[in-house]
């Protein structure tokens, strides 16, 4: 498969938000992804496309607050090529990014009923943080980010 990684541009937003909802099967998620991550972080954001489409991007950022932390704040791979090693192939340029900046530990988080996130996450090498609450096994933290926004909480070593 031909395919290109690099920086995500602003110009990619246009490519990527018309498709995001579908990516989800139908969930909400373009609220979570405003252009600001595009024009702001894309030093630390990759995309891969090939030369028709966009087969995945990452959006990643290092941490103001918890210093040397990296975080990824979204991660999304187009569903016709899920299983083709994409999402790893951006992590681990975001990996190889973050070595730039002396990071040696990457945060993200996920739903605890992403099921699909949660085993791709800990096939990679994530690590879940023991949470409050616990549903199938997964530990995870009730209202994260808000009422009835749970999450897992991923860290892994670099």
């Amino acid at each position: 498969m031909n395919y290109t990684i690099s920086n995500i541009e602003s110009s990619d937003y246009d490519l990527i938000i018309g498709n995001l909802n579908e990516w989800w099967g139908g969930r909400n998620m373009t609220d979570m992804l405003p252009r600001l991550f595009f024009k702001h972080f894309n030093k630390t954001s990759f995309i891969i496309k090939n030369e028709t489409e966009v087969l995945g991007f990452i959006i990643g950022i290092v941490s103001q607050g918890n210093s040397p932390l990296g975080y990824v704040h979204f991660i999304g791979v187009n569903p016709n090529f899920r299983n083709k090693n994409i999402g790893k192939k951006l992590y681990h340029a975001y990996f190889d990014e973050m070595k730039n900046y002396n990071i040696k530990k990457i945060e993200c988080v996920t739903s605890p009923d992403n099921e699909n996130s949660i085993t791709f996450h800990k096939n990679i090498g994530f690590i879940a943080l023991k949470g409050n609450k616990e549903k199938n096994g997964i530990t995870y933290f009730e209202h994260y980010d808000g009422e009835n926004e749970h999450r897992v909480v991923f860290h892994k070593k670099l």
